[in-house]
C-alpha cells in the first residue's frame, strides 16, 4: 500500500482547483514578484470565497491561513480601524500583500534608508524582499482586509520599537525546511 503525502494544505473553504494551481506546491522558494502575483491573483480570482470566511475581531487583528506548502504560506487578515502591526521584519523571508477591501497604511524602511510611507487602497499589491521592515495600519474609518504570502514559510518575525531601530543589515533567520505535516503543526501555533 502506498501513502501519498500531501504537498499543500488549503483552508477548507478554498480547497478549489484555482487555488491549488496558484500555490505551486513543488516550488521551494518564491520571489517577491511571484508572491505579489500570488496574492493579487488570490484576491481578484477568489474574492467571493474570501469574503465568506472573512471575520473582524474588535480585540485584535483577525487572520486565517489560506494555504501552506513547503515553499509558501498564504494568509487572509482583517483590520478594523486603528488596528495594525508593530514595526517588524520577516526574518529574511520575502513577502507580499494585496489589499482586498478598504485601505491600509504602510510605513517601511530598508536598512540605512529613510522611513517612507504609502497608502495602499483596495486592489493594490506589493512584493518585497528580505531586507525590509515595515508597519501596517488601518487608519481608515472602515474595516480592511488583505491577502499575505511569505516564502520561505514560517520564518519568525522580529519586532522593533520603531522603524528607526532596525539594524544596518537584517540577517536571515533559519527557515524551517520540514515536512508539510510538521509545518502545519507549527503554523497552527503562529500568526502572520
Amino acid at each position: 500500500m502506498t501513502t501519498t503525502t500531501p504537498r499543500v494544505d488549503l483552508h477548507p473553504a478554498l480547497d478549489v482547483p484555482p487555488l491549488r494551481d496558484l500555490v505551486h506546491p513543488d516550488r521551494e522558494l518564491w520571489t517577491p514578484r511571484e508572491l505579489r502575483e500570488l496574492t493579487s491573483a488570490v484576491a481578484s480570482e477568489l474574492t467571493t470565497p474570501l469574503l465568506e470566511i472573512l471575520r473582524y475581531d474588535r480585540e485584535r487583528r483577525w487572520w486565517a491561513r489560506l494555504g501552506l506548502t513547503g515553499g509558501v504560506e498564504l494568509w487572509l487578515l482583517s483590520w478594523l480601524p486603528g488596528q495594525g502591526t508593530e514595526p517588524h521584519d520577516h526574518g529574511g523571508a520575502a513577502g507580499s500583500f494585496t489589499v482586498l477591501t478598504g485601505e491600509l497604511s504602510e510605513e517601511y524602511r530598508y536598512p540605512g534608508g529613510p522611513v517612507r510611507g504609502a497608502t495602499r487602497p483596495a486592489g493594490s499589491a506589493l512584493g518585497f524582499g528580505a531586507g525590509r521592515a515595515h508597519r501596517v495600519l488601518n487608519r481608515g474609518m472602515i474595516g480592511a482586509a488583505s491577502v499575505h504570502a511569505y516564502s520561505p514559510p514560517l520564518v519568525p518575525t522580529r519586532e522593533y520599537p520603531s522603524l528607526l531601530d532596525i539594524p544596518d543589515e537584517i540577517p536571515p533567520l533559519p527557515a524551517r525546511r520540514l515536512p508539510l505535516e510538521r509545518l502545519r503543526e507549527l503554523a497552527d501555533q503562529e500568526d502572520p
